[in-house]
């Protein structure tokens, strides 16, 4: 099976969301994902691409993400790297679920989500976090 890529450079407004929401939800579809993980993969890049917001780039519009989806033979890989403050890996935890307040379920989302999690600040550069989930069954070569 040859890989499938789509690659999108999206700015760090919030509305551009709905834009990358929408590519995640047809690349997932396209991997032969079921609709629900569909939704839940689309919800876990969605949360990455709100932390790069919120923290690379502590809210600041028209930055740039690059986010790269790929469908492989065996899994789909998504790529999201910014330009933004590189973040305190000490401080990259899920929040207790017990506390009940909005917010900080990010992390714990993507991470419950995904088959795999990989985050690697760039020096002088910014961010990258890669993100895989293994394909169906019935979709592997």
């Amino acid at each position: 099976m040859q890989a499938k890529t789509i690659e999108l450079h999206l700015t760090s407004n919030p509305e551009m969301l709905r834009v990358l929401r929408a590519a995640v939800q047809q690349m997932c579809g396209l991997a032969g994902f079921a609709k629900v993980d569909c939704s839940k993969i689309t919800l876990a890049v969605d949360e990455a691409c709100t932390n790069v917001i919120k923290h690379a780039y502590k809210n600041r519009a028209g930055q740039p993400i690059i986010v790269l989806l790929r469908i492989g033979e065996t899994h789909l890989e998504v790529t999201v790297q910014d330009y933004g403050e590189p973040a305190n890996l000490e401080s990259i935890k899920p929040r207790p679920l017990e506390e009940i307040r909005p917010g900080g379920l990010g992390v714990y989302i993507i991470r419950s989500v995904m088959d795999e999690v990989t985050y690697s600040p760039l020096p002088d550069i910014g961010n990258r976090l890669v993100m895989t989930k293994v394909l169906p069954r019935e979709m592997k070569a």
